[in-house]
């Protein structure tokens, strides 16, 4: 692995935003580049320390499954090398490994979470409720038991520093009409579904996740950003998993776990982590990319 990369910089592209993990920047009216740091968010809010190789990793697992779900919906993958758009040969070798040269869509103002575990704040949502964002579900759920069905659970998306808020269907159809929320949800479904079984004949159980979707100036919707990866979803070891509490995990819910033992409000500025912490975490992303492209 190179280098940790905390924050990117390409003078000659336009930043176009800095989010808490991707530094995007404009190419041109039809593209964009998005590179993958090594930062970490924890609790919506960025680390002062970065994840060895996490945003090489994280490219690509999200390349390995935007390969397998091209079938289900068309994504933003162009194929252009990043050496054809930055003039800097030297920098483009640098961040070739952690950079994508993507469509410019214009992104869906929701995150689409799909549920296929009671774990996180969907546990805490059916605890207070019996329910997760106005879906009511059996009483005697467990925390981290398997749902009786797959679950879509839309949230808004959240700026760095703030946090994601679940919504119900029926202001998902608010903001962004009927048809498309369904298409969304169905989508989402069929992509979680897929990996999930591909996942577990790994030894990888996929609790949960979130996709972030875009339209073209034609109104076709593709998929975006990162998926499937640790960062975007719950990973947990089969072979350690237990109905009752919270699994061990191949995500960063390990450095959360290791926050939670900090006498820290969760806002900024995050705490120091330790290096062995970061270390041990970029091992379990490591070897989810391992286990799931085997």
């Amino acid at each position: 692995m190179s280098t940790p990369l905390f924050e990117s910089s390409i003078p000659e592209l336009e930043l176009v935003a800095r989010g808490k993990v991707r530094d995007i920047y404009a190419v041109d009216d039809d593209h964009l580049l998005i590179v993958t740091t090594d930062r970490l968010s924890a609790f919506d809010v960025v680390m002062p320390d970065p994840v060895p190789g996490k945003g090489e990793i994280l490219t690509q697992i999200s390349l390995f499954w935007f390969g397998m779900m091209h079938d289900i919906i068309p994504n933003q993958l162009t194929g252009i090398p990043i050496g054809d758009v930055l003039h800097d040969r030297a920098l483009a070798s640098e961040l070739e490994s952690r950079s994508l040269v993507v469509r410019r869509l214009s992104p869906l103002p929701i995150e689409a979470v799909v549920r296929g575990y009671l774990i996180g704040s969907g546990w805490k949502d059916y605890q207070a409720s019996g329910a997760v964002c106005g879906i009511e579900l059996p009483a005697g759920l467990r925390q981290a038991g398997r749902l009786p069905k797959t679950l879509f659970t839309p949230a808004t998306k959240a700026q760095a520093g703030d946090h994601d808020e679940n919504i119900d269907m029926a202001t998902v159809e608010s903001m962004i009409g009927k048809d498309l929320a369904d298409t969304v949800r169905e989508t989402s479904v069929r992509i979680y579904e897929r990996a999930a079984a591909h996942a577990i004949e790994r030894g990888i159980i996929i609790a949960d996740t979130k996709f972030e979707f875009g339209l073209d100036e034609d109104g076709e919707l593709y998929l975006i950003d990162e998926i499937l990866t640790p960062d975007s979803s719950r990973f947990w070891p089969a072979d350690q998993y237990e109905v009752g509490s919270s699994p061990p995990s191949y995500d960063k819910q390990f450095v959360r776990d290791y926050l939670e033992t900090l006498d820290w409000d969760k806002t900024a500025p995050g705490p120091d982590i330790p290096a062995d912490i970061l270390e041990q975490s970029a091992n379990k992303y490591r070897e989810a990319l391992e286990r799931l492209s085997s």
